[in-house]
């Protein structure tokens, strides 16, 4: 069977690396911002606001490790550390993550909306990727319709 990326791994490549990295990126500036001290100063006092911030703050880690497992697991298929059987098994498919109430995070300090926004935006991409890659693999999978072969497979029933 062809491999899922055969036409151009070196696109799947950079697109997986660039991904990676801005996950990584982002999950870096989550850690450093939900753990920070800056929470405190933007007006998070409100015990139930602080919980619904918490609650947040897992859903953008979760979003971010979704996406970085799925990273990982293109790169192993890259290196051959897993088929392209393997890599359609459900283990390698990109986890669910929640959404977001927009009318609660409405109510967010800036950078936290920033993050949360750009969490979906991430993983919304990924997800359109691994949804794109799903399709050529059963597009690849699938024999072609050789037209010169039906016409000669036509002509041998007709004679």
């Amino acid at each position: 069977m062809p491999s899922a990326i055969s036409l151009d791994r070196g696109l799947h490549r950079g697109l997986v690396d660039g991904l990676y990295l801005e996950a990584m990126l982002m999950a870096d500036e989550a850690r450093t911002y939900f753990d920070g001290d800056g929470v405190k100063e933007d007006g998070l006092d409100d015990p139930l606001r602080r919980v619904a911030f918490a609650c947040e703050s897992l859903k953008v880690t979760t979003r971010l490790m979704h996406v970085i497992a799925w990273l990982l697991s293109q790169r192993a298929w890259q290196r051959g550390e897993i088929g392209d059987v393997d890599l359609s098994d459900e283990k390698y498919r990109l986890g669910h993550a929640s959404q977001s109430d927009p009318l609660l995070i409405a109510g967010f300090p800036f950078a936290a909306r920033a993050l949360i926004d750009a969490s979906h935006e991430l993983y919304d991409r990924v997800a359109r990727l691994q949804d794109r890659l799903v399709r050529m693999t059963i597009s690849l999978a699938m024999p072609v319709a050789n037209p010169a072969r039906a016409l000669q497979d036509r002509l041998h029933t007709a004679f």
